[in-house]
């Protein structure tokens, strides 16, 4: 099992914390958001990790390295000025996450989310569905949501939001040539062959997106961020 966390955004509405530094390498807690993730993975089981860059990536590249400090091997792909988009850079990115099994599912997390979702709860198999997608109860910022979960079927209705974490096929890329491209495209059409499962996560979940969510989830979770704001 390998996962991919996706750290090649821009940050355009975290600006001006992201113009000197990437935004998954902003300190939550004590912490950059993606040490977070990664941690997370590494204590469900999955070490092979792939990150793509492309603002400010040599300054992951640096912090992260190899991965070998959190007992990780971290394989890294970078992407031109602007990034590709989600599936685009996933795209670029499977050769390093078929490694092992070119039919094998990968998780995906965004870099840019918090949230106390436990990994392990996360299938290592789809079976013949193309993808499994987490869905969370909709923030202040997306009251209408993405999709909407019947049973455990993902349907292509706006409900739930989707929360950045899912698990993917490489088959639900098959015939994508490379460049920039958004996901939704492609879990549209694996809705359309009821190819899509999902499951709701109903704990701590927050996309850090702007300084004010940034500066929340900090007061949040680290009362000692109050007195230094102070």
């Amino acid at each position: 099992m390998r996962a991919m966390i996706l750290a090649a955004g821009r940050g355009q509405r975290m600006r001006p914390l992201t113009d000197t530094t990437p935004k998954p390498l902003l300190q939550v807690a004590g912490k950059p958001l993606l040490q977070w993730h990664l941690e997370k993975l590494v204590a469900a089981g999955v070490r092979d990790i792939v990150i793509n860059t492309a603002w400010l990536g040599e300054q992951l590249e640096s912090y992260f390295g190899d991965g070998s400090r959190w007992g990780a091997r971290i394989f890294w792909s970078h992407e031109p000025a602007g990034g590709l988009e989600t599936a685009g850079g996933i795209i670029q990115a499977l050769p390093l996450l078929q490694h092992e099994d070119p039919e094998a599912p990968f998780w995906v997390i965004n870099g840019d989310i918090f949230t106390d979702f436990d990994f392990r709860k996360l299938p290592t198999a789809l079976g013949e569905d193309l993808g499994h997608l987490v869905l969370v109860e909709n923030p202040e910022h997306h009251p209408h949501g993405d999709f909407r979960l019947l049973a455990d079927r993902v349907q292509d209705h706006p409900h739930y939001t989707f929360s950045g974490m899912s698990v993917l096929s490489p088959r639900l890329f098959a015939g994508a040539a490379p460049g920039f491209l958004k996901l939704r495209p492609f879990l549209t059409h694996a809705i359309a062959q009821d190819k899509l499962s999902g499951q709701l996560h109903e704990g701590l979940w927050t996309d850090v997106g702007t300084p004010a969510r940034f500066t929340q989830l900090n007061r949040q979770l680290n009362p000692q961020f109050n007195q230094k704001q102070d």
